[in-house]
């Protein structure tokens, strides 16, 4: 048995919870989410309760039973707690500022760069304008804005310069060792 997929998730209150064959729909406090799964699971709602089972052994009902249950409690947690990425940006100079709702970078570029946000992400720069928050209800879409503006400017290895994740390693290089005499 899948060691996610039998666990229950709890659904919290102020979120409403609709299953409708193997169609979900999850609203809370902060947005709507919905998705629809391959018909080799089945979900169930009962006392503020969700499981999610599967058909038969098959490796892909295996692979799809545990693969459900966490797209579920990923919904669940975002429609009520929401999800966040912080991004920090390494360099001389480097910075982001917000001009209106839009996310304006300056990293090393003859140009800035604007990023334009995505409906349910607000995007938000913190500490001395080198921390960028990016939050919104889904998570994929979260992790996906985060990582194209990563994309921007990729930390290198030789002075670790860039845009990364808080907590990333950059694995650094030595750089020229110079003539030896």
């Amino acid at each position: 048995m899948s060691r996610v997929g039998r666990l229950p998730i709890e659904v919290p209150s102020g979120v409403e919870f609709e299953v409708k064959g193997t169609s979900v729909r999850v609203k809370g406090p902060k947005g709507e989410l919905s998705h629809t799964f391959p018909p080799v699971v089945e979900i169930g709602y009962e006392n503020n309760e969700i499981t999610v089972t599967r058909k038969t052994e098959d490796k892909f009902h295996r692979a799809m039973h545990g693969t459900a249950r966490a797209v579920i409690q990923n919904m669940v947690t975002g429609v009520s707690d929401g999800f966040e990425k912080l991004l920090e940006i390494h360099g001389v100079g480097y910075r982001a500022e917000m001009q209106g709702n839009k996310l304006v970078i300056h990293v090393g570029f003859s140009h800035q760069v604007d990023v334009e946000p995505v409906d349910g992400i607000s995007l938000e720069v913190l500490e001395r304008n080198n921390v960028i928050r990016v939050s919104g209800y889904d998570k994929q879409v979260v992790g996906q804005v985060a990582a194209n503006i990563r994309k921007i400017r990729p930390p290198e290895p030789y002075k670790g310069k860039g845009i990364r994740y808080r907590g990333e390693y950059v694995r650094r290089k030595p750089g020229k060792a110079g003539k030896a005499v």
